[in-house]
């Protein structure tokens, strides 16, 4: 568009100029006419003008329709984009309209959960079902128990059946948060500090009382864990109450979030794989010695069976040759008693001698 613009800007200079020009040279001739030639110049005169006239007249239209040509041209190209721009504009406001709502959405579920992490009751059955769900995703159904009642009598959230060692292992997921919501929403710092405090000592109370009840070398292994609910308290405690961190190692109650929960539940998956393929490798291991002492018993029955069979094709060909024996015997005897009989008739006396 600039271009154009500059080019109808030149067109019209260049047509002031040449008229300007025109003009002086008309003026200079027409008084050198008059005084020289009369009015026949002067006529001469004014037909070149009239023809550069027409001339410039053709070529100014020229360049005025090839600018209507080029600004129609870009009029089109800008009106193509101008949609274009607009259709995109509509689909970025879906997008926005739609992210909106999800936002506002999350903004419910993040009021809902405050509410939730408010009431004590609430906040205990919440981190009851993170933890269920956790341990369901994770683990066979048969390796876990939830609300579990102790031979001491206390009832656990969580029991993993683990084999021995270490034997299953507590979880527990009532964590005390009434110290550390005062802590997030304090805005002094000596009030800050003053809660943080105060959260420091109800969590170790809590791993007290898990190390007192889940803890039972007759029953469970000798440790367990503590369930936080958020990752950003278990950074806290790390970071703000690295004692507490210590201590509850030295209590051998371990404390661990959503995440942390997820790698140790996939090494207890693992370790229940491995006893699984191990007492089936012992099921296996004493099928086969069974196997084996069959076999035993077999190749020692077809050994007997073998020399029974020696045994009796002795005692077929000792048969064999006592038939022989007895067939031959036998035919002498038919043959003996035959000669016999013709001696008898040849030598026996006539009665009349």
């Amino acid at each position: 568009m600039n271009q154009e613009y500059s080019d109808l800007l030149l067109i019209f200079i260049i047509l002031i100029l040449f008229l300007l020009v025109i003009y002086l040279l008309f003026k200079n001739k027409s008084n050198t006419s008059i005084q020289e030639n009369g009015s026949i110049n002067v006529q001469k005169n004014i037909s070149e003008i009239q023809g550069s006239i027409i001339l410039l007249t053709k070529t100014v239209e020229e360049k005025i329709n090839n600018i209507n040509k080029n600004i129609g041209s870009s009029l089109n190209e800008q009106t193509e984009k101008t949609q274009k721009s607009l259709s995109d504009v509509r689909e970025r406001l879906a997008v926005i309209d739609k992210a909106q709502n999800n936002l506002n959405e999350l903004s419910a579920q993040v009021h809902s959960l405050k509410n939730i992490l408010s009431n004590k009751q609430l906040r205990g059955a919440f981190g009851e079902v993170q933890l269920e769900n956790l341990i369901r995703d994770s683990l066979p159904q048969n390796a876990y128990k939830f609300q579990h009642t102790l031979k001491n009598g206390f009832r656990v959230d969580c029991m993993v059946n683990l084999p021995y060692p270490p034997g299953p292992i507590c979880i527990d997921s009532k964590f005390p948060l009434e110290h550390y919501r005062s802590y997030v929403a304090a805005r002094d710092e000596n009030e800050k500090k003053e809660f943080l405090k105060k959260f420091g000592i109800s969590v170790l109370k809590h791993i007290d009382d898990i190390s007192t009840k889940y803890i039972d070398l007759s029953e469970t292994a000798d440790s367990a864990v503590m369930f936080l609910p958020s990752e950003s308290i278990y950074h806290e405690i790390n970071i703000k109450l690295p004692k507490i961190v210590d201590e509850s190692r030295l209590k051998k109650v371990y404390l661990a979030g959503p995440d942390n929960l997820m790698l140790i539940l996939n090494t207890v998956r693992a370790i229940i794989r491995d006893a699984n393929m191990n007492k089936l490798a012992s099921e296996i291991q004493v099928e086969v010695n069974k196997l084996l002492s069959d076999l035993n018993n077999l190749n020692e029955r077809f050994d007997k069976l073998d020399k029974h069979f020696e045994l009796a094709q002795k005692d077929l060909e000792l048969a064999k040759i006592s038939q022989k024996k007895v067939h031959s015997r036998g035919s002498k005897i038919i043959s003996i008693d035959v000669e016999d009989k013709s001696c008898l008739l040849y030598t026996s006396p006539s009665p009349r001698d």
